[in-house]
């Protein structure tokens, strides 16, 4: 069974994994921070802003792989703080306003100062 390596300029990109990978029909979209593209620095300081500056990279990513935020399955999201869940699940809601995929959510220390969340979803292929 074949796999491929997505690739776009519009989320941030690491030499240590790939922004996702397609197989089996799905894309597995790896954990995105909410960086600038350009700059690698947080966007936005509020749950809000950076729960939008993620999503937006996963919408790039799953556009790039032919799939789009409709075609979610499942997400994970970390959160630095529990405080923040409401706040994230009102952005959340703006995104996926109806029949929203499976989620589920951790509270882990995220590696950089000043970001509040991470979010990874598997999607099925275009």
């Amino acid at each position: 069974m074949a796999r491929s390596i997505v690739k776009t300029d519009r989320a941030p990109k690491s030499p240590f994994y790939s922004q996702a990978v397609t197989a089996a029909g799905l894309v597995f979209v790896a954990g995105q921070g909410p960086f600038d593209t350009a700059t690698g620095d947080i966007v936005g300081e509020t749950i809000q802003e950076q729960t939008r500056q993620c999503l937006t990279h996963v919408s790039a990513i799953l556009e790039t792989a032919g799939s789009s935020m409709d075609k979610v399955v499942t997400a994970t999201f970390i959160l630095r703080d529990p405080g923040d869940f409401a706040g994230m699940n009102e952005e959340w809601a703006r995104w996926f306003p109806t029949d929203p995929p499976a989620r589920q959510g951790a509270r882990l220390p995220l590696d950089r100062p000043g970001m509040r969340i991470s979010i990874a979803v598997i999607a099925l292929g275009g």
